[in-house]
């Protein structure tokens, strides 16, 4: 049997990390009918059913689960394996994979970036943009050196540093009576409609908000889920909901229309670390995370280091 094109691989990853086909087909810039083409192709070349699909409606059958998690690692080496060789004819003579969320603060992402090491002078920096969680699963298999993640339980497979924690911030309507507040608290929101992430981008930030909640009682009217925080704004306005986003992501989408507050509350804390393998015993790797500690504290004022963070 043939293996799958790279093209069928990334479109099933990216169907299944979306779980619809209009953000999916957006995200790899092509039209709908042409993924839809593609899942086809793909599931008619393994032969098997990879998604079920109703109406809008998309979910991953357990098959396709398994398929996709290889499938990730498979795409993931093979363009480690371009960048890899781009560097070494650039000079490079170390290369190091680090993730980055989607949503990391660009502040700290370029102070990683910018990152020397006497003892690797050829050494290169690659950055891979994903979603925090399937960025602590890379780091576990090995399949990125570090990844600057967000909310991440602690987990014995990983180690971390920890690099900057902010409260969450609320969007809601600049004509909601709660706008006028300096910061805001779940109680306060108890007779709005809550507009969460959606469970693919970080189910651990979307388990905190509704412990919480739970905790305090609070049981919203309805609720809705975004990937972006361009949908929250949309759905903020067509609900008059409140939406749960990162300082970051609420301050982008602040507007004449749309408030952004924090979260007085302790929980949920948004704490963003440098996670490595725990077994990882490079020098190179060590030597980057200590690096990044000194880099960190040095040149972040003490109002970064307690706000500056997104998920």
């Amino acid at each position: 049997m043939a293996l799958p094109e790279m093209r069928l691989l990334q479109a099933a990853i990216a169907l299944a990390e979306e779980l619809n086909y209009s953000r999916a087909a957006a995200r790899l810039r092509i039209d709908q009918s042409t993924l839809s083409k593609r899942i086809a192709e793909l599931e008619s070349q393994i032969d098997m059913r990879l998604f079920e699909r109703n109406h809008q409606v998309v979910e991953l059958t357990e098959a396709g689960r398994h398929f996709v998690e290889e499938a990730r690692n498979a795409v993931l080496h093979a363009e480690r394996a371009v960048a890899d060789a781009k560097a070494a004819m650039q000079g490079a003579d170390e290369v190091l994979h680090i993730g980055r969320s989607v949503y990391a603060d660009p502040y700290l992402v370029t102070a990683i970036q910018s990152i020397q090491l006497s003892l690797f002078p050829g050494l290169k920096v690659k950055l891979w943009s994903n979603f925090s969680h399937e960025l602590a699963r890379m780091v576990a298999t090995g399949n990125l050196d570090l990844a600057l993640v967000v909310a991440i339980p602690d987990t014995s497979s990983l180690s971390f540093l920890l690099v900057a924690e902010s409260p969450g911030y609320i969007a809601l309507p600049k004509s909601d009576a709660k706008a006028g507040s300096v910061e805001l608290r779940l109680e306060d929101l108890r007779a709005h409609e809550w507009i969460l992430p959606a469970p693919h981008i970080n189910p651990f930030i979307t388990e905190m908000i509704q412990a919480e909640a739970s905790a305090k009682n609070i049981v919203a009217p309805d609720t809705h889920t975004f990937t972006t925080a361009e949908e929250a704004s949309a759905l903020v306005l067509a609900h008059k909901g409140a939406a749960f986003l990162t300082r970051e992501a609420a301050w982008r989408i602040s507007s004449n229309e749309i408030a952004v507050r924090p979260l007085s509350e302790e929980h949920p804390k948004l704490v963003t670390r440098l996670a490595m393998r725990a077994d990882d015993k490079k020098r190179l790797t060590s030597e980057f995370v200590r690096a990044v500690g000194r880099k960190l504290v040095k040149v972040q004022t003490p109002q970064q280091r307690s706000t500056a963070l997104a998920f």
